[in-house]
């Protein structure tokens, strides 16, 4: 069965860093994108970050220049350097991943999500 599982979330000043790391484990055969999202308090689910397997990425409009999406294919591992973080930042970051398992079809796996405060 695949998981995945985040850590890094936290509660940091305006102007601020911190970095999301979302690891897959199982019976995983290929990874084909990772990705990242976020959803504050009264708003819809939005596409921060994603990273394909051959390196090339997308950004949200709102985090480029700020943020940096990095993958280590070797540990099934996503990250997120988040730099000069605006309150607005402020949401439950979700990883995701479209992955094949072993013997199964490719499908979309979510991690259960990281809160991320941005206060002074």
């Amino acid at each position: 069965q695949v998981q995945l599982v985040e850590s890094g979330g936290g509660l940091v000043q305006p102007g601020g860093s911190l970095r999301l790391s979302c690891a897959a484990s199982g019976s995983i055969f290929n990874i084909y994108v990772m990705g990242w999202y976020r959803q504050a308090p009264g708003k819809q689910r939005e596409l921060v970050a994603a990273i394909r397997s051959g390196g090339s990425t997308n950004y949200a409009d709102s985090v480029k220049g700020r943020f940096i999406i990095s993958r280590d294919n070797a540990k099934n591992t996503v990250y997120l350097q988040m730099n000069s973080l605006k309150p607005e930042d402020t949401a439950v970051y979700s990883c995701n991943a479209e992955l094949r398992a072993r013997g199964e079809t490719i499908r979309t796996y979510w991690g259960q999500g990281t809160q991320v405060t941005v206060s002074s």
